[in-house]
């Protein structure tokens, strides 16, 4: 399978570099491994960054948001024929060696979208936000369990991997705001299959 990493990135030029070189040491045991950075019209020395390391990228001449980066990955993803997208921010935040893990359900077809999750092992350690994000959290996913019968724990977090259907479905439609939620209940609203995996995240490098 061809897997494709989407990283959104706004004014990142303390991140981005390293976050590209921690991607291109991760290999995956079965599938190939692509990434593909989506400059949100950074007005900072993003896109020189990415010029000057040969780093893979589309340059957005003005700032959509994130929903408008990442829609533009899912475009790319599904017009070059790639089987799972993963979403992965320029930040550092993620860890990529979970990257395995979050697409393994897809791979045996037992989940259409896979979301990395800092709050479904209680024990897990890592960064998992203010207080006051946590609590945010907690009411969306309150709301989210209310509105669509499921309990989803890590509501608003960006690490997440889609096979080809949910790839179609968000090139199409994106939301600008609140994305992850909102993407998230409406996928299970139509049938989709979301999991969960427990994750540990970083906070920002800078």
């Amino acid at each position: 399978m061809r897997v494709l990493m989407i990283i959104p990135a706004y004014n990142e030029e303390e991140n981005i570099k390293n976050t590209i070189l921690s991607l291109k040491k991760t290999k995956l045991k079965k599938d190939t491994l692509d990434y593909i950075v989506i400059n949100d019209g950074s007005k900072d020395h993003t896109l020189d960054i990415l010029k000057e390391n040969k780093i893979n990228y589309i340059n957005l001449p003005q700032n959509l948001g994130i929903g408008g980066a990442v829609q533009t990955g899912y475009k790319y993803a599904y017009e070059n024929d790639y089987d799972i997208a993963i979403q992965v921010d320029g930040d550092g935040q993620h860890d990529v060696r979970y990257i395995e893990k979050i697409i393994e359900p897809i791979r045996k077809k037992e989940a259409d979208m896979v979301i990395g999750s800092r709050f479904i092992d209680k024990n897990q350690e890592g960064f998992k936000s203010t207080g006051a994000r946590r609590m945010g959290i907690f009411l969306i996913s309150w709301l989210m369990k209310v509105v669509v019968n499921k309990k989803i724990y890590d509501t608003t977090s960006g690490f997440r991997a889609c096979n080809r259907k949910v790839i179609d479905e968000f090139r199409l439609s994106y939301p600008v705001e609140y994305p992850e939620p909102i993407t998230t209940a409406s996928l299970i609203k139509k049938g989709y299959e979301v999991k969960e995996v427990p994750v540990k995240m970083a906070s920002r490098e800078a």
